[in-house]
């Protein structure tokens, strides 16, 4: 057993994609295949279930996930302290990005770090919600740049926010909505809807489209598997949707307030205690964005 096989499964199980899997890890399809046909035979199961359209993880593949994340964070944490001893050698931290919004806050920050530590080295993965804290935790992340959910923060965890982001109705320009200074949930139902995959986006974004799929005609529903993939169909007029507003002006796009919506709060979430004195400096930055 290796880091590659572990990488490679572990990127398949995440997007239950051998080609995307292939692509994140900039390697071939067929070498993540062999990398995981490897780790079975060693393991003596069968880690995914295949088939021509969809992967599946198996009951022991599920297993072993949790027991493989563990082990490769592990690994790469020794390998970090192991660098961070070396007078010169650059600073370390990695950072789990879940998705994209409120980056410019996380950009500002990522400045003045760049200023005040001449050999900070950040290292920014692109994470699933799902497994953005068990990472954290098990120390294959040193801090989870997102926005903050409902649901309770695990034992020992932290969430420091750096902004609010406002939860908006994204229509074409010239759209009837566009000119307006906000927009109701039920008059989204007068208009073809794009949905975004609900792991891409936090809950309080999804929470606001049952009333509308729901009594909507999959005719009129389109779907895309990120945000991004969202607001080109909007660009493009093929409907409106509800995502938080983007910093960056989108070609196409006009954001407008979506009524009774709270603000989205991003920030970091970081373990409360036992910190680095680099982690420590890199909250310290972030403090009065």
């Amino acid at each position: 057993m290796n880091t590659q096989q572990l990488e490679s499964f572990l990127q398949v199980a995440d997007t239950l994609s051998f080609a995307q899997a292939a692509q994140a890890l900039n390697i071939t399809q067929s070498a993540v295949s062999r990398q995981v046909r490897a780790l079975e035979e060693e393991l003596d199961v069968k880690l995914f279930r295949r088939t021509t359209r969809t992967v599946l993880l198996t009951p022991e593949g599920v297993l072993f996930l949790e027991h493989a994340r563990a082990i490769l964070g592990q690994l790469r944490l020794a390998a970090a302290k192991l660098h961070r001893q070396s007078e010169g050698q650059p600073q370390v931290l990695t950072i789990g990005c879940r998705g994209e919004v409120g980056m410019e806050r996380l950009t500002l920050t990522l400045e003045r770090c760049r200023t005040a530590i001449p050999s900070f080295h950040p290292m920014l993965k692109s994470i699933p919600y799902r497994s953005s804290l068990t990472r954290l935790v098990q120390g294959e992340l040193d801090v989870v740049f997102g926005v903050e959910e409902p649901a309770p923060l695990g034992k020992g965890l932290t969430f420091t926010p750096l902004g609010e982001v406002p939860l908006c109705c994204a229509a074409p320009e010239g759209h009837p909505l566009a000119r307006q200074t906000a927009v109701g949930v039920q008059e989204l139902l007068a208009y073809p809807f794009i949905l975004c995959d609900g792991h891409a986006l936090p809950s309080q974004v999804t929470q606001h489209w049952g009333p509308i799929t729901g009594r909507l005609g999959p005719e009129r529903i389109h779907v895309c598997d990120s945000p991004l993939g969202v607001l080109s169909l909007v660009g493009s007029g093929y409907g409106c949707a509800i995502l938080p507003r983007m910093a960056a002006p989108i070609p196409g796009v006009v954001f407008v307030p979506l009524q009774g919506a709270a603000p989205l709060r991003c920030g970091l979430i970081h373990p409360d205690e036992e910190l680095s004195p680099l982690l420590q400096t890199f909250l310290a930055s972030s403090a009065f964005l």
